[in-house]
């Protein structure tokens, strides 16, 4: 009997972030490099490296065999053992995280390492409240969906969020929440931030995204961030860098806060960790912050922890990602690309603007260029209102291109491997797929 897997899916399991009347997801039957293909046969080509985070495309083949030989030699010991896979990735992340952070917590993923690091921060400086940005995503438990500055954060509040979540603006040039302009405006969001400190006791840490992921990739002025690392170190707050996004190589360096020289007191990882071919968060503390735990209790921890099936496709991704030369590729390639991008959308009176770095890029669509009025907002897409940016990725679909369209932007982040041959492909399907958009604002 033939099963119909796409109809089983959708009926007995949940689809997230979503109502699950209509969610009929696409049966995928095999994944290689840039590309995955549905049971039809018929091929996509993955333009935002499925959630942003398969970065070494599908199915490395060293990725593959590092998973298969660690279920060979040792699938599971509990976190309060050592074993040699521990020790490696240890050392291989000494090589490449921002120099100082030297002691690391495994999670398995980005949402439970986030959690882990407020516990850290809190117990650290024994203070309890944490400085978000509106504009941001931070995971879904009860800690970080708090932290979460965007409207998913909605869904649980009052009583489902963490007590101590305060939320200052982000740094967004293209729309700037204090009306202001760079390089006029002298980074006045990194100043109000440090006002909100001021302002209110108790702050333990900030948290930010250096590159704001699904919320737009936002790059921040080359001023921002190394002025809001200064605030902190200034008033005794830690500076915590959430990258489970904007690292490995997506930005075009190691991690994002590279751009900017800033090393913060602890860092966040995940998704390209492994190239999302296995479930790993990371937190890794400076060495100011592994210390103090000397002599202090560590309470936190799961079953999960340190899973030496998540750790050995770390180090063989870390691995291929210095094989392959694709950090520098990610800014030279991702730099091309970008003004590809920038010159199409001059084509479109649709979108307002084209921003990112490296091989991370957004394309925002706005009813006018002038007011910059967006296409649609947050509260139209918690009211189930058509949203045009669906529409145009639903062309693009049609067109086996697939992106990520959140809102009034779609998130263009392949992975670091694609060919130019497969940015133009995707690129004159956004191109086409954009005149659903400029029709829809009578352009």
């Amino acid at each position: 009997m033939r099963v119909n897997v796409q109809e089983i899916t959708s009926k007995h399991t949940y689809g997230t972030w979503r109502p699950q009347k209509g969610w009929k997801p696409i049966h995928v039957v095999k994944a290689e490099g840039s590309c995955f293909w549905d049971a039809a046969g018929k091929r996509y080509l993955d333009f935002s490296a499925q959630l942003m985070c398969s970065n070494l495309g599908h199915q490395n083949p060293a990725v593959v065999e590092a998973i298969c030989k660690q279920a060979r030699d040792l699938a599971f010991i509990a976190p309060s053992y050592a074993c040699d896979i521990r020790a490696t990735l240890a050392l291989k992340l000494l090589e490449v995280v921002p120099k100082g952070l030297d002691k690391f917590f495994f999670a398995t993923s980005g949402t439970e390492a986030n959690e882990a690091a407020i516990k850290i921060a809190r117990l650290y400086t024994g203070k309890h409240k944490i400085l978000a940005r509106y504009t941001s995503y931070h995971g879904s438990t009860g800690g970080t969906i708090g932290l979460t500055g965007d409207f998913r954060r909605w869904f649980f509040e009052p009583g489902g969020v963490l007590p101590g979540i305060l939320h200052g603006p982000e740094a967004n040039c293209y729309r700037c929440p204090l009306g202001k302009t760079h390089p006029d405006c002298n980074v006045a969001c990194a100043d109000y931030m440090e006002y909100m400190i001021t302002h209110d006791e108790n702050v333990a840490a900030v948290i930010i995204e250096p590159v704001v992921g699904t919320n737009g990739v936002l790059v921040p002025p080359k001023d921002y961030l190394p002025r809001l690392a200064e605030i902190c170190k200034r008033r005794g707050v830690l500076l915590i860098a959430d990258e489970v996004m904007s690292g490995w190589g997506r930005t075009g360096e190691w991690f994002a806060v590279d751009n900017w020289g800033v090393t913060p007191d602890i860092l966040v990882t995940a998704k390209g960790i492994t190239s999302a071919m296995a479930p790993l968060g990371l937190v890794a503390t400076h060495e100011r912050i592994s210390a103090f735990f000397d002599d202090n209790w560590f309470p936190h921890g799961h079953t999960y922890e340190a899973h030496p099936l998540t750790l050995a496709p770390a180090v063989a991704a870390i691995d291929e990602y210095k094989r392959l030369g694709l950090i520098s590729r990610a800014k030279t390639v991702g730099a091309k690309f970008g003004e590809k991008l920038k010159a199409m959308a001059m084509k479109h009176p649709s979108v307002g603007d084209v921003r990112g770095i490296g091989m991370f890029w957004a394309v925002e669509l706005v009813k006018d260029r002038t007011t910059k009025e967006p296409l649609n907002t947050p509260q139209d897409k918690v009211a189930r209102k058509p949203m045009i940016i669906d529409q145009v990725a639903a062309e693009m679909l049609a067109r086996g291109v697939t992106v990520v369209a959140w809102i009034s932007h779609l998130v263009i982040a392949p992975p670091l491997i694609i060919t130019e041959a497969e940015l133009d492909e995707g690129l004159a399907a956004m191109d086409a797929a954009l005149t659903v958009a400029d029709k829809a604002i009578g352009k």
